[in-house]
């Protein structure tokens, strides 16, 4: 077809660019911004990527190889097919910035597969930092501008006997008061790290150089909150500055017309979206910095958080847990900067991110780094709600413990799993009458040996409160199975009924929505389900936001396949397990009035005609293989 004469046009083109074929192993100091992979080639000229393959194996297109993969260098080109890949890169930008609807909920969307067809062959963990820094410069540059606004208004409003001034020299003077900007949380931008200003530098070979000095100003002037926070990656990345160029003009696209607050919150959105779905390119790795929403907003619904609470997270990776809970107290009306955050997290790159997304939040907190085995930052503190996801049967080191270490207060964990070191550290740092709610592998519910017997203990101090079992599949690309557990430190006078000796099991294993092939959520249904049933075993109204009116009362029952409520005693006639399969039981059948006569004889007439079937089937394949000769 035209396609095909098409690209034979192009071959022979390249052809006389190319003076050898396969060029030798690249090594992983490549800028692979320089090159295009197979794919992007075979798209772009409208032919499969067997024949682009085929080219380069006979020869005929250079390519460099990578492992098992080719990357052909844009630098070889024809000069009309650079331009194509330019005009490409345009058209993205084009597309976002041209779209008039930025307040629909798909906005995040739009603008995560616009990052992402930008990425090209960058590593998603470098990309990741470069991304999510241009979204943090853009949220404190555009917070300045309001405040600016602001200043400038009171300064030539002549009522306001604190502000006005005649003169435009001294006007000039209060706006540049980095004082003015601090008292009210706002982050003072210096003038070449303004967003309007790096705007103008989005065509320039050295934007790299520029982005960097940009976070480096920011960080000297406002030391206290953000020095070594802001990732200062920009000059030495191999993506093409054209590239970064035009993710700045991508996200300029984030503006509500000097509506700050909602703009603060579709800004919060894309850089919790775009965590989210860095998390699920980085598979694995992801998990060590991003817990999937839905498990973080049913831990948080459980909890229930009140304004003025203490919340720690020790393993708190981006910070996705505290903007929850200051999400729920939104969500119901209360001020959520009057949370007292506290978070410790082991690796330099994912507290950076944390600290980034509390400010895009508008929470503060102290978020320390450090390995939270061995150093405790918050040695003295009892908070009212703890809320983790903590590394899974992670290997450590015992000996490195003080023997009069207080958080071990059950026994000292084997070295080959942290778990039980993590529940005591957790309820450890509970206040008198403090809730605990965090994710375990299901392994930790039955475990036994010497792990076993730290359950045991925790059993007998009453702490277990509810145990959720979830479905698989609900990490990115981990199909792990794991738990929800809450600890209460007093069941029988905290906020709730008097509880005390009993524990609720949910199994929720078959609860979910299936999103893709790799992974599953609780959607909003599952969510209010699983938290109406809490609050029912806690004598609790059912949940009402603040526009939803009346709460209602709700009453709990035991519901075979899904929950029940045990005591002490059962708990411990079933060996001091957690499993919640062992105490809900199976569901109920419901009756369909069709006797078991009729079923048998329906199933036995099915039977039958499959049985000759197959037997038809047989002699119809013996036949096909006489005729074959076999």
């Amino acid at each position: 077809g035209a396609s095909f004469k098409r690209y034979e046009v192009y071959l022979c083109i390249l052809a006389l660019f190319s003076k050898s074929c396969i060029m030798p192993v690249i090594h992983m100091s490549i800028n692979k911004s320089q090159f295009i992979t197979v794919a992007e080639m075979a798209k772009m000229l409208g032919v499969t990527r067997a024949a682009i393959n085929k080219q380069i194996s006979e020869g005929k297109m250079p390519a460099e190889k990578v492992g098992r993969n080719y990357l052909i260098p844009k630098t070889t080109l024809p000069a009309n097919l650079q331009e194509r890949i330019r005009n490409s890169q345009k058209e993205v930008t084009k597309t976002v910035i041209e779209k008039s609807h930025h307040h629909d909920l798909d906005f995040e969307k739009e603008l995560w597969a616009a990052a992402d067809k930008l990425r090209g062959n960058i590593d998603v963990s470098e990309y990741k930092n470069i991304v999510l820094g241009l979204l943090f410069l853009k949220y404190i540059s555009d917070a300045f501008y309001k405040r600016r606004e602001g200043l400038e208004a009171m300064t030539h409003d002549t009522k306001n006997e604190d502000f006005y001034v005649k003169d435009d020299e001294a006007r000039t003077q209060i706006l540049e008061t980095k004082d003015f900007y601090k008292s009210v949380g706002v982050f003072y931008v210096p003038e070449k790290s303004r967003w309007e200003y790096l705007q103008t530098k989005t065509m320039q070979s050295d934007l790299g150089q520029v982005l960097d000095k940009a976070m480096e100003h920011i960080e000297s002037d406002n030391r206290a909150e953000l020095e070594g926070v802001l990732p200062k990656v920009y000059t030495r990345t191999t993506l093409d500055s054209s590239v970064i160029g035009e993710l700045v003009n991508i996200f300029s696209r984030i503006s509500f017309d000097h509506d700050f607050d909602r703009e603060k919150d579709i800004l919060g959105r894309i850089y919790e979206y775009f965590l989210g779905q860095f998390a699920s390119s980085e598979g694995k790795r992801g998990g060590e910095f991003f817990s999937p929403r839905s498990i973080v907003k049913l831990l948080v619904e459980i909890l229930e958080p009140y304004e003025n609470a203490r919340v720690v997270d020790p393993a708190c990776g981006s910070g996705g847990m505290f903007v929850s809970m200051a999400q729920y107290l939104h969500d119901y009306g209360k001020d959520a900067s009057k949370l007292s955050v506290s978070g410790q997290e082991s690796n330099q790159t994912t507290l950076r991110l944390a600290k980034m997304n509390l400010a895009i939040r508008g929470l503060s907190g102290k978020i320390e780094l450090g390995n939270t085995y061995y150093q405790d930052k918050f040695p003295h503190l009892q908070a009212d709600f703890l809320i983790s996801n903590p590394p899974f049967n992670a290997e450590w080191e015992p000996s490195k413990l003080s023997d009069n270490d207080p958080r071990i207060t059950l026994g000292m964990p084997p070295s080959g799993n942290a778990n039980f070191l993590w529940v005591q550290h957790f309820a450890h740092h509970l206040s008198p009458n403090g809730q605990a709610g965090f994710v375990m592998p299901n392994g930790a519910l039955a475990v036994s040996g010497k792990e076993g017997e730290l359950r045991q203990k925790l059993i007998g101090q009453d702490l277990v409160d509810v145990i959720i079992s979830c479905p698989s599949k609900l990490f990115y690309n981990v199909s792990l199975p794991v738990s929800l557990w809450f600890l209460a430190k007093n069941k029988g006078g905290d906020r709730f009924r008097n509880r005390k000796g009993e524990t609720l099991f949910i199994d929720a294993r078959d609860t979910f929505e299936q999103i893709s092939r790799k992974q599953v959520i609780f959607n909003k249904e599952h969510i209010t389900k699983i938290t109406d049933t809490v609050r029912a075993w806690r004598g609790e109204s059912s949940s009402a936001k603040a526009s939803d009116g009346q709460r209602k009362k709700l009453e709990y029952k035991d519901i075979p396949g899904f929950c029940k409520s045990a005591n002490l005693e059962e708990i411990k006639k079933n060996g001091y397990t957690l499993t919640p399969g062992r105490y809900v039981g199976l569901a109920d059948i419901e009756d369909d009035g069709i006797s078991f006569e009729e079923k048998m004889q329906k199933l036995s007439v099915e039977l039958r005609e499959a049985f000759t079937n197959g037997r038809a089937l047989e002699k119809y394949i013996e036949k096909n293989l006489k005729e074959l000769g076999f």
